[in-house]
């Protein structure tokens, strides 16, 4: 037997689909009760995957009825793809930008919701399906001989013997955060990533955020939006912290990453449009590769130029008694080892597409993204969790890059276009589009 509310969609799904005259066009208030249903089909998909409610500062009420309804998985694929039909035969107002943007993204994120609960039903996708699938994204390939090229350049920059993963390991040593000043310098890190956003995006007064060190998690910081401008940042110390990641996760997680992200799409969507699809974040959603991608160009934004190396050479490297004056030589090395971040994409493509095993994988990550062993195993714990989500790092970097500098022009046009991006419905492929 059919529940109501599925029993309202199929009526309003049939209508629009019928084209019959009688039936009067959609109007952008239908599709607020698209996104509500949409919500409620989030929460209840919550209930099957504990990772996929990333964060939901909505009605209380809606949570509740997702856990007295114990909707199928069936259920919701059909619910889904039903809501997908209704978005597309409706006419919501075509003629009106950020209008026709809500509708595209709405259609993405359902096609996520319907794709995640095919995956927990046991439909198996390959890593390209489940990248334009689940982030609206297609992502590059690369061979083991483009790594290659850049492990020449880093052969000859990093000291010491042993293999090049052992060497840099090796050198990175010596910056290393001490467990008893990580506090000290991640604060630190968190005041100036905040002064800087705030020079040019204006948050709500009383925004904030609290930071908890955890362990034996498969990240190594996470962003809990509580609702109401307010977040809990978990730093995970499992393995040594070095000193480039201060300002890396204060940035991503912080100012003007996670927390501001989430901050501007509930003040300017959810409470000043009543938008309220944006009152849940689904992690294996288009929503994501946005949120990690403008995370992580967050840091550029924030530290321009040779900003960055100035301010923790006077700063950051003291507050963790290293040597200042080896910031240069650090970073140095430390980019081109970022040019072979798309090497962590590629150890995923192949292990699970299962070209390739887990000892494989583990190795492959030693060898091209250079990292320990310790690291690497750890970053397969990350792969097998979150599975083609590793794109929405360097990709989503890349792709919120290419957008802001082609628009941007100018520092402060820059943080406009940066501002807009993270208030307004938008996926990777309608990056080019705006």
């Amino acid at each position: 037997m059919l529940s109501s509310r599925f029993a309202r969609l199929c009526v309003l799904g049939s209508l629009l689909l019928s084209g019959c005259a009688a039936t009067p066009p959609a109007t952008p208030h239908d599709m607020d009760r698209v996104a509500e249903e949409y919500v409620r089909l989030v929460l209840a998909l919550g209930l099957h995957d504990p990772d996929f409610v990333d964060a939901y500062h909505g009605p209380k009420k809606w949570r509740k009825e997702a856990e007295r309804r114990e909707l199928s998985l069936d259920g919701i694929s059909i619910e889904a793809g039903l809501l997908r039909s209704t978005l597309s035969a409706g006419d919501f107002g075509r003629d009106k930008a950020l209008i026709a943007q809500r509708r595209g993204l709405l259609l993405k994120q359902l096609t996520a919701v319907q794709t995640r609960s095919d995956q927990l039903r046991g439909k198996e996708f390959s890593f390209d399906q489940e990248a334009r699938l689940l982030y609206d994204a297609r992502a590059p390939k690369h061979t083991a001989e483009h790594f290659a090229a850049l492990r020449m350049e880093l052969d000859a920059m990093l000291p010491g013997q042993g293999s090049l993963a052992e060497r840099r390991s090796q050198y990175r040593e010596s910056f290393v955060i001490p467990a008893d000043r990580l506090d000290a310098v991640f604060a630190a890190a968190i005041q100036e990533c905040r002064k800087r956003t705030l020079e040019h995006i204006a948050l709500p007064e009383g925004e904030r955020f609290v930071v908890e060190y955890v362990n034996d998690k498969p990240w190594s910081g996470y962003n809990w939006f509580q609702g109401g401008a307010y977040s809990l940042i978990q730093l995970n110390t499992d393995l040594p912290i070095h000193i480039d990641r201060a300002v890396d996760l204060a940035c991503h997680e912080g100012y003007p990453g996670h927390h501001v992200f989430n901050t501007l799409l509930e003040r300017e969507l959810v409470k000043n449009r009543g938008w309220m699809e944006f009152s849940v974040y689904p992690l294996f959603s288009p929503m994501s590769l946005i949120a990690e991608g403008s995370a992580n160009f967050g840091i550029d934004m924030a530290f321009p130029d040779d900003e960055r190396a100035e301010f923790e050479r006077e700063v950051l490297f003291p507050l963790a008694g290293l040597d200042a004056s080896r910031v240069e030589e650090y970073y140095a090395i430390e980019d081109v080892v970022s040019r072979l971040n798309y090497a962590g994409n590629e150890a995923a493509r192949r292990y699970l597409d299962k070209d390739i095993d887990a000892a494989a994988a583990v190795q492959w990550l030693q060898d091209y993204s250079l990292m320990s062993k310790e690291r690497a195993e750890q970053r397969l714990k990350f792969i097998e969790k979150y599975r083609a989500y590793v794109i929405n790092y360097n990709l989503g970097k890349d792709l919120v890059r290419n957008h802001v500098e082609a628009v941007g022009g100018n520092s402060d046009a820059r943080w406009d276009v940066f501002e807009k991006l993270l208030s307004t419905p938008i996926s990777a492929s309608m990056l080019n589009e705006n």
